[in-house]
């Protein structure tokens, strides 16, 4: 079995500073042994920590669109900020990638996709995030499952980490698959989510990062 975690976050995106060398680390020591590393407007970070991991790694990228963020799993090279959420969907899966709807219901953050984004990118979504460990309310995590369940869409929780100690709150529990899209659909559908929520205080710690790396750079 896989205990596996979706959504997290290295020093190439603008609001971590964590390595994948200190991910991986951390990743071991938790006991997960197949992530997505979900960086910001980049793909950079995930190969590189794909080349060190001794456990599976899924090619992601968090894409903020015109309209809020979509996530792409399984891709082959960075897709570009800024575009429509339709045209960023497409994009994925021509890369015979998976759509996934992070946070989609989050009232704190303004990088969620919009409602009129939601229904654009609908008939390309395979995954919603029911389950987000920075949620920090619980009516907006219930409100991702209703919502995947009323659409018929796979559900994934994840930890949406940003810093090590993050890792290993939230993951599933599914079996192992083939490496391909298909077979982590598959997988994924037989899996089961186990969350714990982060204090809200961590979203401080990201906001410090921010600033911390537009005045001196990534590292």
């Amino acid at each position: 079995m896989l205990k596996a975690d979706f959504h997290m976050h290295t020093h190439y995106s603008y609001d971590s500073d964590m390595s994948p060398e200190t991910l991986v680390a951390r990743c071991l020591k938790v006991g997960l042994n197949c992530i997505a590393v979900t960086d910001h407007n980049t793909t950079e970070g995930a190969f590189v920590v794909r080349d060190i991991a001794p456990f599976t790694v899924i090619i992601g990228e968090e894409v903020g669109t015109a309209e809020g963020e979509v996530t792409g799993l399984f891709l082959q090279e960075t897709i570009p900020r800024g575009l429509t959420p339709l045209e960023t969907a497409k994009r994925i899966k021509d890369q015979g990638g998976l759509v996934s709807l992070p946070h989609p219901f989050d009232r704190f953050r303004g990088e969620v996709i919009t409602r009129s984004g939601i229904e654009d990118v609908l008939p390309h979504v395979d995954i919603v995030e029911v389950f987000n460990s920075r949620n920090n309310m619980d009516a907006d995590n219930r409100k991702a499952h209703e919502f995947a369940q009323e659409h018929g869409l796979l559900t994934s929780g994840v930890s949406d980490s940003h810093t090590p100690i993050e890792l290993g709150r939230t993951y599933v529990i599914m079996p192992e698959f083939d490496g391909t899209p298909e077979g982590f659909k598959e997988a994924l559908a037989q899996g089961t989510i186990h969350g714990r929520k982060m204090s809200p205080l961590i979203h401080a710690v990201t906001s410090l990062t921010k600033i911390k790396k537009r005045l001196f750079g990534r590292r």
